[in-house]
């Protein structure tokens, strides 16, 4: 299956498309705050060839990868039913670790769901902030484009004065 593309650039053309575009962001701090419900204590599947209940142990990859989540800043907006979903995912998540690697692919979609890359965050306009900074503190790092854009315009600015005390020269010298 194909992915979604490269994520948003985060500069609009237009400075409508810009401004309707800063309107739509969430910006989420980090807190360190424990949000959302433990693990249940046990991870309990399915055995294949009794198809009875076995109660395993979580896998300490999984047991990490949910205490991220649970300090996450994206856990401030989390509601009832997104710990829900997110659980099936650490279900998911465990079988993965425990070496099932078709679950690979739906843990991915899953996570991005949540934020979990930045790429992720970007198409769901989404930014955090660590404590002490602001975001309209930083300098927005200009890319390549607008480099040379600015270069060329510099370029022609220089030019353009050039040209012009030629023009202003010459004339005083034929005029007087």
């Amino acid at each position: 299956m194909a992915g979604k593309g490269p994520p948003p650039s985060g500069a609009r053309a237009r400075a409508n498309d810009q401004r309707r575009d800063d309107a739509q962001k969430v910006e989420l701090e980090v807190d360190d705050v424990l949000r959302g419900p433990e693990l249940p204590e046990r991870l309990v599947v399915w055995s294949p060839l009794t198809g009875e209940p076995i109660q395993l142990d979580w896998p300490g990859a999984t047991t990490r990868w949910w205490a991220s989540w649970r300090k996450s800043p994206q856990a401030a907006t989390f509601t009832e039913t997104d710990w829900d979903f997110l659980l099936d995912t650490a279900l998911l998540h465990a079988k993965l670790w425990m070496g099932d690697t078709k679950a690979a692919a739906e843990v991915r979609l899953r996570v991005a769901a949540f934020g979990a890359t930045p790429a992720d965050r970007a198409r769901l306009r989404m930014s955090i902030k660590t404590p002490g900074t602001s975001t309209s503190d930083a300098k927005p790092a200009q890319r390549p484009e607008d480099r040379a854009a600015a270069a060329a315009s510099s370029t022609k600015s220089k030019r353009r004065g050039r040209i012009l005390n030629l023009v202003t020269d010459g004339e005083a010298e034929s005029t007087g």
